[in-house]
């Protein structure tokens, strides 16, 4: 835990390992809708283990430099168009966690870790996370994507977060695996499972990868191919997938979740490690 949870020595390396999610967000409109989803996301925060505190790498903050949210209370931000007013209405009024946040930025060595007061929840993080654990009671930190870093980097990055799992923080990538807005076939939008033939390969190729623990084609994803390159056009939803699968320890369980394709190019297929 952030506080009292670890030993005098400040040695932790003993402490229960907490798991670590990908989530794939998919429509803002999940955050609202009753729908396999967002049941999904409800179960999954039935059944882990009660977070001190949780590490967001959501998709839509991106940043020259990593960032993370360091205030007290951190805003609900509505950063999309279109929707329904009653979406506008959402809050997720979660505390924020300076003490994460200086924690994190000390964490990680290889770079500096900007404390930033001026973000807060994206619906990268809001939308899923005011399903799993709606009273809104844990203290949440956004962490940005840096632009300019590679996926090697992004995947070393994360890497050195993984002694916050043992101070009792849930981190979570949110994005989607399978993301192309532009080709998305809106005919088939509430069409349960459709996917267009190279999201699917895609897809069945990225979760092979995951569950084999072979991490290497999806770090290079930019070489797969052309159902690769129609499946992340742009890397923002994609990324925070790495920063999940680097925090895997040796031998620890991955399944899925959520695992279906929306709207031909879109998929929701989410992930819990350990």
């Amino acid at each position: 835990m952030l506080k009292g949870g670890i030993n005098a020595q400040g040695d932790d390396r003993m402490a229960p390992v907490m798991p670590v999610l990908f989530v794939g967000h998919g429509s803002p409109m999940n955050a609202i809708e009753e729908n396999e989803f967002a049941a999904g996301w409800r179960e999954i925060g039935r059944v882990l283990p009660r977070p001190s505190a949780i590490l967001c790498i959501s998709a839509h903050w991106q940043s020259k430099g990593t960032k993370v949210t360091a205030m007290e209370k951190p805003e609900t931000i509505h950063d999309f168009g279109g929707f329904p007013y009653e979406l506008y209405e959402v809050q997720y009024p979660a505390p924020g966690s300076p003490e994460l946040a200086r924690t994190t930025a000390g964490t990680i060595r290889d770079r500096v870790v900007d404390l930033d007061m001026t973000w807060g929840f994206d619906h990268g993080a809001w939308s899923v996370l005011r399903r799993m654990y709606p009273a809104a009671d844990i203290p949440v930190v956004e962490m940005s994507l840096d632009y300019l870093l590679k996926p090697q980097q992004h995947y070393d990055l994360a890497r050195e977060l993984s002694p916050l799992r043992r101070k009792g923080v849930l981190i979570i990538g949110s994005g989607n695996m399978v993301h192309n807005l532009g080709l998305v076939s809106w005919e088939n939008m509430y069409t349960s499972g459709f996917a267009f033939d190279w999201a699917m390969e895609a897809g069945e190729a990225m979760k092979k990868s995951i569950l084999s623990g072979d991490h290497a084609p999806l770090i290079n994803y930019s070489s797969q191919g052309t159902a690769f390159r129609l499946a992340i056009p742009t890397p923002e939803h994609f990324l925070p997938l790495l920063y999940s699968l680097a925090l895997r320890e040796q031998d620890e369980p991955v399944e899925l979740f959520n695992d279906k394709p929306v709207a031909g190019s879109l998929t929701m297929t989410s992930v819990k490690i350990g």
